[in-house]
């Protein structure tokens, strides 16, 4: 069950505490190293920069800590009958998820549990998300994220397909089967993306919602599906269960992300910085594209 922290905000203030979460695992560590030291060098405005790791990657990632930065173990965050496990079918290489509740898991679903469990642990009122792999180029103040106490939900306007078939689709569908969405089966705006912020009450309330429509856990609710998305489940939650209230809407993007390609030349990187927009202030280069951190520090200590 959902323990719900005692201050749990209820009434609107101006302008909310707020707190970083960054989801990653031991392979992205020097990723995530450079994250925490952009994050250092150009972000004000939030109180916490929470780092949630599976049990076995907390000592690596300890290394991280600071008066200001906080690694949290999955164990704290998760329920104790969904552990994690060496996969024999890679070889030992990947982790495996398993419970007698939920689908097999992989790391990139767990992952996404994560970000949801934060919410019932931490203290401040909006919950900035940003993945690993991402670096802070400009200096921000998380304060933007508020507007006379709602805070900014990022919405792509009619970006996911009218075809079931499609992994956004899916996504979304399976967010409103979930939230007890009846109609619409899917909603036609996209709200994936990274540097995005959620309120922790509408959190714990959507943990609630699941619950009382499923009869199940929300972990297991979620779980029972291997194709979910934890910012499709919230987006619905925020636009068609509370109807917007507490939140304000925006298809201004703060981080351009290289999704898929070969790694980036040097020319090609300085380009691709060169394209950022005004409002954004970070690159996403995800990890699987194979653009050694050696070379991404170097350029990113030139961009600065």
């Amino acid at each position: 069950m959902i323990v719900r922290p005692s201050d749990a905000p209820r009434d609107v203030q101006s302008v909310g505490s707020s707190s970083i979460v960054t989801a990653s695992y031991a392979p992205d560590f020097e990723r995530c190293k450079l994250l925490c030291e952009t994050i250092d060098r150009h972000v004000t405005g939030f109180s916490r920069h929470y780092i949630l790791v599976e049990h076995s990657d907390v000592p690596l990632f300890r290394q991280l800590e600071s008066a200001k930065r906080i690694v949290i173990d999955e164990r704290d965050l998760l329920p104790r009958w969904l552990r994690s496990f060496q996969d024999p079918t890679s070889l030992f290489r990947r982790r495996i998820w398993l419970s007698t509740r939920t689908m097999p898991l992989r790391g990139w679903h767990v992952q996404q549990l994560r970000r949801i469990g934060i919410a019932m642990h931490a203290q401040e009122d909006g919950l900035v998300y940003c993945d690993s792999d991402v670096v802070i180029l400009k200096d921000f103040d998380c304060s933007v994220f508020w507007r006379d106490g709602d805070l900014r939900l990022f919405r792509r306007e009619n970006a996911v397909p009218d075809d079931p078939d499609s992994e956004q689709n899916q996504w979304s569908r399976h967010a409103g089967q979930i939230l007890g969405i009846e109609a619409p089966a899917f909603s036609p705006h996209d709200y994936i993306a990274t540097l995005i912020a959620w309120r922790r009450d509408a959190i714990i309330g959507m943990c609630e919602r699941i619950e009382q429509m499923s009869g199940h856990h929300w972990v297991e609710a979620i779980g029972s599906a291997r194709k979910f998305s934890e910012c499709m489940i919230y987006g619905r939650y925020a636009d068609e269960v509370l109807e917007g209230r507490g939140h304000f809407s925006t298809q201004e993007e703060l981080c351009r992300i290289y999704w898929r390609g070969p790694a980036l030349s040097d020319e090609n990187f300085r380009a691709f910085v060169d394209g950022m927009s005004p409002q954004q202030v970070a690159i996403g280069l995800q990890s699987f594209i194979g653009m050694d951190i050696g070379r991404v520090r170097r350029l990113v200590a030139e961009a600065n």
